[in-house]
């Protein structure tokens, strides 16, 4: 249920985020939080990262759909007992769910996090954004830990 939570958390923050962004500022519109690092700028996208696919709304239904169905059937079948792979997992399906809403409601994602390191301006994004890559580097430390798990486990039980 926990894991649960964490998603629907994150649905809220990402939709409210989103909608004080499209209430309260103009499209391109942006503001300085940290001069030439951190802004917060309101842009759209129809597409998945950096504009890949742009327009594509049923690719991304039928995906996003099989992405949630997936992650709810690993969290009844796998989480027990696991809990990095469930709160990686709740992050993972609260961030899937926030742009999806987006893309259902609006027919575009609204994005306002905007990043600059070492002069690379990068690709705005959002708070669904983050918690799937938070989510993503969570299930790949999971996996190594299990990775390392079974070595050991191998190298005793040959020994």
């Amino acid at each position: 249920m926990l894991y649960y939570v964490i998603a629907l958390l994150i649905i809220a923050a990402d939709q409210l985020t989103k909608w004080l962004v499209v209430k309260n500022m103009e499209l391109g519109q942006s503001i300085p939080i940290i001069d030439q690092v951190f802004y917060i700028t309101s842009h759209r996208n129809t597409g998945a990262a950096w504009g890949i696919l742009a327009g594509q709304m049923w690719f991304f239904y039928l995906i996003t759909t099989a992405v949630i169905i997936g992650i709810v059937y690993y969290i009844q079948r796998y989480t027990k007992g696991q809990r990095l792979l469930g709160v990686a997992l709740g992050l993972m399906l609260g961030g899937a769910i926030g742009n999806f809403i987006d893309r259902a409601v609006r027919q575009e994602v609204v994005d306002f996090i905007h990043v600059i390191i070492v002069n690379y301006n990068y690709p705005i994004f959002n708070i669904a954004d983050s918690s799937l890559c938070v989510g993503v580097m969570l299930l790949f430390i999971q996996m190594l830990l299990d990775s390392g798990k079974k070595k050991k486990e191998q190298y005793h039980e040959s020994n």
